[in-house]
């Protein structure tokens, strides 16, 4: 973790569709440079908290800022701050390499000039230039999963969320891939991410655990296991969700 900004600030974040309370009162701070682990069973409010932060749902109450922008009021500069990386990773099958990166550029706002050079220095940084005309269905899953990544930080935003993005893939690529999370957040990017991986929670700098619509827990990964008693996280997760 690289310093106590705070990127995104919550407190009282509460969402309602009807009688049911998706999320409750939320309250938590994330840091510059942090990996924040966000976990909990399904159903328990992630998707929910996760949408109304990348400002594609409004809350019922509370307030929240993402990158300093108010849910509320600023959710196109909120848009423009971040990147985001779903468990499918977001890539058109049908589309080459290049082609999703020149699409996706343009989705987050790069044009002309700019969004060429930044779409070939991706490639280069990747060492694909020789697949730049391969369509994404014919890559290996590990890569698909390091483009989609890649593109999801084209833009140079200040937070990525990362949306279960080891989904499907094995050990090796997901270790790999948290060597490039690791590497990100050195230079002072902020990594939200959500993951059913019990063992890549022990990853996080901080992790928050849901349990119908609330936040538990909320700490260190070793805070969390000598308070619980844990040996591991997903012991503590058992323990939470009993």
């Amino acid at each position: 973790m690289n310093s106590k900004e705070k990127v995104i600030e919550v407190r009282g974040l509460t969402k309602k569709f009807g009688n049911f309370t998706a999320i409750d009162r939320l309250d938590f701070d994330v840091f510059k440079g942090e990996i924040f682990g966000f976990l909990g069973a399904n159903g328990a409010g992630k998707t929910t908290a996760i949408k109304i932060l990348c400002g594609l749902l409004h809350p019922s109450s509370g307030k929240a800022s993402v990158a300093g922008y108010d849910v509320y009021k600023q959710t196109e500069s909120v848009k423009r701050s971040i990147g985001y990386m779903s468990q499918r990773f977001s890539l058109y099958e049908d589309l080459s390499l290049y082609e999703n990166i020149r699409f996706y550029g343009g989705i987050y706002g790069l044009r002309g000039k700019f969004l060429k050079e930044r779409s070939n220095d991706m490639i280069a940084r990747l060492g694909l230039e020789k697949e730049k005309k391969t369509l994404i269905a014919d890559m290996p899953p590990g890569w698909k999963q390091k483009i989609a990544f890649s593109i999801a930080l084209i833009h140079e935003p200040k937070i990525v969320f990362l949306d279960e993005p080891t989904g499907g893939v094995d050990p090796i690529t997901r270790r790999q891939f948290w060597d490039l999370i690791y590497e990100v957040a050195s230079k002072g990017l902020t990594v939200f991410v959500t993951t059913h991986y019990m063992d890549e929670a022990e990853y996080c700098n901080r992790l928050s655990i849901m349990d119908e619509g609330k936040i538990v827990a909320l700490d260190s990964p070793d805070r969390l296991k000598s308070e619980y008693s844990a040996k591991d996280i997903n012991e503590v997760f058992v323990k939470i969700a009993r």
